[in-house]
């Protein structure tokens, strides 16, 4: 179906905003706006807002915005088109005429649902019947109710090639084959493909059966068993119960993945109705990508054996080139060799909230992983432990959430591991190549970013920042690349950095009497030797009487802030431009986002200003 710029606008125009969200977000007048606190994300004060003459909404608090059709297909969960049908039908507009290929495609959709929900029935009747009795067993062992049975649908598929296809017949055999529900096999009749195995329907968004998942009564193989893909059923895009989830999860505020089928139902029969699981295989960017529109931080409640601590990894791999600022996934690991229904007969439901309540990051995960991976008793195994967490940084997609995950890592593997061998004493800490030992963790990632930041570096700060550096030389090692990757505006700050970093790449354990002696002799000790005098800089890392502590962790912060400005300044730019050139309401939330983000960094940056400042004069060397 074609529809045009014009019908869209049209359908828009005809829709009030507030009233369609007004009917599931309590809404409230703000002038000529309403306001809310936000169905997306979990938060106490109202940062939501509805604005029905612009007609879009947009939450200052985790960047959601849309029109009419963007709240239907992300709060409500319905394909575009479906929500363009429903608006339409409550605006009283007509839809375009489907050209007759659309029409047929339809058509064949149509069937095909009352054919998987004809197949439905039948095996809830099978259930039922004489033939189920071990099927229906085997949910009294695992605790599963009568009322359970109903609320999912579930069946029982007879140990028969050919009841379904007899039970069905009327539908004809492409269209049994097509939905999945027959084999064919070239010169033989087709035969059932699901025989003797419990049948757990699964349906699309609106509560349509589009596929079915067997699992085996009794002994072989394999043991679960899915419909292949189908017109209706693509297995990578689809969670098992998203239809019931999706309300459930906006109602408790969270949304849990679980591994199979049966974990759904067992949480669901004892009230945690806002599960859904995967179909057999890892978590897919399209299937993250669902569960990130109900939740910003899904929680992955997997098994505590190898396969389900596995699968969490991957998962959480698979998710980092997809992570934005607040979009992250939780872990629940349950005891070894339990999964939510053993745990909820251990002891019931309270046991599986309390795990719920305290899930593990997902960069707590990803550390203890890596850690996990290997011995980390020689400096060739720390550095192995240091390459894979360089290799997960970098695979995030995000450039503030890269470097966020970045400076974490790096300041646990420091604590970990470096700060006990400063205890001990001197150590060179450089790898193969004379290269830093924590390369990787934390640079300027773009050419515009250095390009803005030769002339964007406040010159305060930058002299501040070589000041500490003087006065702590052995972080120098730590932050060389950041350094090594700005552009400073004052040629004598930029040549004196230059030279710091040269001298640490060949001694990571400076001191300030080796540096001194290096720097006596060479053409920057008057550049150094005034920086270290100067009385006008208002950081606690260029005082001489500063608490070490505190003026170290203050000139990490500094250099981060050195580091990061240059990038959030050249994608406001980029932003900025294009807004220019043409509004678009996606890059105005993204201008939206990074002038937020430069007001941050402002911030940090007058923190520690004023961390600084307290009426003492700086004294010399």
């Amino acid at each position: 179906m074609s529809l045009s710029a014009a019908f869209l606008d049209e359908l828009r125009a005809r829709t009030l905003l507030s009233a369609l969200i007004g009917k599931t977000v309590k809404l409230q007048r703000a002038g000529r706006e309403f306001r809310a606190c936000c169905p997306f994300h979990n938060e106490k004060t109202p940062s939501f807002y509805v604005n029905d003459e612009k007609g879009f909404y947009h939450c200052f608090g985790c960047s959601a915005h849309g029109d009419a059709i963007r709240w239907m297909t992300d709060q409500r969960g319905l394909p575009f088109i479906d929500a363009v049908k429903e608006l339409a039908a409550a605006a009283g507009m007509e839809m375009p005429a489907p050209d007759p290929r659309a029409a047929e495609e339809a058509e064949r959709a149509d069937t095909l649902h009352g054919v998987m929900g004809e197949a439905q029935r039948w095996f809830s009747e099978q259930l039922d019947g004489i033939s189920g009795a071990g099927a229906r067993a085997y949910l009294d062992r695992r605790g599963v109710s009568e009322s359970t049975r109903r609320a999912f649908g579930l069946g029982f598929a007879p140990d028969s090639r050919s009841q379904l296809r007899g039970a069905l017949k009327t539908a004809g055999d492409p269209m049994l084959v097509e939905a999945g529900l027959l084999i064919s096999v070239e010169g033989k009749e087709p035969y059932d493909r699901f025989r003797d195995r419990l049948m757990i329907p699964i349906r699309d968004p609106r509560g349509r059966v589009i596929a079915f998942g067997g699992r085996i009564i009794g002994q072989g193989e394999p043991k679960y068993l899915n419909s292949p893909d189908t017109p209706l059923f693509d297995k990578g895009r689809t969670l098992y119960n998203l239809d019931k989830a999706a309300p459930a999860a906006r109602k408790a505020g969270r949304i849990i993945v679980v591994e199979g089928y049966l974990d759904v139902i067992a949480l669901a029969q004892v009230g945690i109705g806002e599960a859904v699981a995967p179909l057999g295989t890892a978590l897919t960017e399209a299937q993250l990508e669902r569960l990130w529109r109900m939740n910003d931080v899904p929680i992955l409640c997997f098994d505590g054996d190898s396969a389900g601590q596995k699968a969490a990894i991957r998962a959480g791999q698979r998710a980092l080139p997809l992570l934005a600022p607040g979009r992250s996934l939780a872990f629940v690991t349950l005891p070894a060799g339990q999964d939510p229904d053993d745990l909820i007969r251990a002891g019931g439901v309270v046991t599986v909230e309390a795990l719920l309540d305290r899930p593990e990051p997902l960069v707590d995960r990803l550390w203890r992983h890596a850690l996990e991976e290997g011995e980390l008793a020689t400096p060739e195994q720390r550095a192995g432990l240091r390459r894979r967490l360089a290799d997960m940084a970098a695979a995030i997609g995000d450039a503030d959430v890269r470097q966020q995950y970045q400076a974490e890592f790096r300041e646990r593997f420091e604590a970990r591991f470096l700060t006990r061998r400063r205890d001990s004493g001197p150590r060179t800490g450089t790898g193969g190549g004379g290269r830093p030992f924590i390369r990787g963790f934390a640079r300027p990632a773009s050419t515009a970013a250095r390009g803005i930041g030769a002339t964007g570096i406040d010159r305060v700060l930058a002299k501040s920042v070589a000041a500490g550096l003087l006065r702590f030389p052995a972080e120098i090692a730590r932050h060389m690349e950041a350094l090594a990757g700005l552009e400073f505006h004052d040629p004598a700050i930029a040549r004196l950095m230059t030279a710091l970093v040269e001298v640490a790449i060949t001694d990571q354990t400076l001191d300030n009497g080796r540096l001194s002696t290096i720097l006596a002799t060479s053409e920057y000790n008057n550049v150094a030797h005034e920086l270290l005098r100067a009385d006008s800089l208002p950081f606690s890392f260029t005082r001489r009487d500063a608490e070490p502590e505190k003026a170290r962790a203050d000139l990490d912060e500094a250099i981060q802030v050195m580091v990061s400005r240059p990038e959030v300044d050249a994608a406001l730019h980029a932003a900025t431009g294009r807004l220019q050139a043409r509004f678009d309401d996606e890059t105005f939330a993204e201008q939206q986002r990074l002038l937020g983000l430069r007001g941050d960094v402002e911030r940090r940056l007058a923190n520690l200003m004023q961390g600084g400042e307290d009426g003492r004069e700086f004294e010399g060397e």
